[in-house]
């Protein structure tokens, strides 16, 4: 019986990614008709999936695509949203994140940002702002693809509060208000215990205007 729901969850959701047809319009037939790409529903496709809709995330499964050698983007998802204690939490300017990093960073942003936010700086989540998560590029300075090209990474630039303010990961790491940098460090900290990589301002020069949260690597967090 579960399943069978899994698999109806799936469709569902393989469906919306295709778009559909709204009722009562006929389909564009004006130009040449190709059969869209199929959204991956291998069983742990299926669970991942499954797992992920079940933390109240909003996102729309992505079709497996390879661009070139060691970028990939496969079983992969598009989210625009994902749940916090009270409400949702949007996410800004992230592309396709591979699906189990998805569930990693949706729990790390109600658990570890969102009730971090509501108990240091009184106020919740409204949006985080990344600065985007799957790229083909390798490690800067080597020949060593990164985990964004297999869309196992995301940079998180800011993280915006329900009251307006917008924490900064480059001003406020350093040049903050007590509050704001202790929150930032409460957070990074979080995500030290979720992602086997964590990378931040006190890293590198390159870092200093993101937080780097990966789920590959044994458990690296600077």
């Amino acid at each position: 019986m579960l399943g069978r729901a899994i698999t109806l969850f799936v469709l569902g959701l393989t469906l919306a990614a295709c778009g559909a047809v709204p009722r009562g319009s006929a389909p564009d037939r004006s130009g040449p008709q190709s059969s869209p790409r199929p959204v991956a529903v291998s069983p742990d496709a299926q669970r991942c999936l499954a797992e992920l809709n079940d933390t109240g995330s909003r996102f729309l499964p992505l079709p497996d695509r390879y661009d070139g050698p060691g970028c990939a983007v496969t079983g992969a998802v598009q989210m625009s949203a994902v749940r916090g204690d009270v409400s949702e939490l949007g996410i800004g300017n992230i592309g396709p994140v591979q699906c189990q990093t998805a569930q990693v960073f949706a729990g790390w942003a109600r658990y570890g940002v969102d009730r971090a936010a509501r108990q240091i700086l009184g106020s919740p989540i409204a949006r985080i702002e990344t600065m985007g998560s799957y790229s083909c590029r390798s490690v800067a300075g080597s020949s060593r693809r990164s985990a964004h090209a297999t869309a196992q990474a995301i940079d998180v630039g800011a993280f915006v509060l329900e009251d307006g303010r917008r924490i900064d990961v480059e001003s406020a790491w350093s040049a903050g208000s007590r509050e704001e940098r202790e929150f930032l460090r409460v957070v990074h900290n979080s995500a030290c215990r979720r992602f086997g990589t964590v990378l931040g301002p006190d890293y590198n020069a390159a870092h200093r205007d993101h937080l780097h949260v990966e789920i590959s690597g044994g458990g690296f967090c600077r």
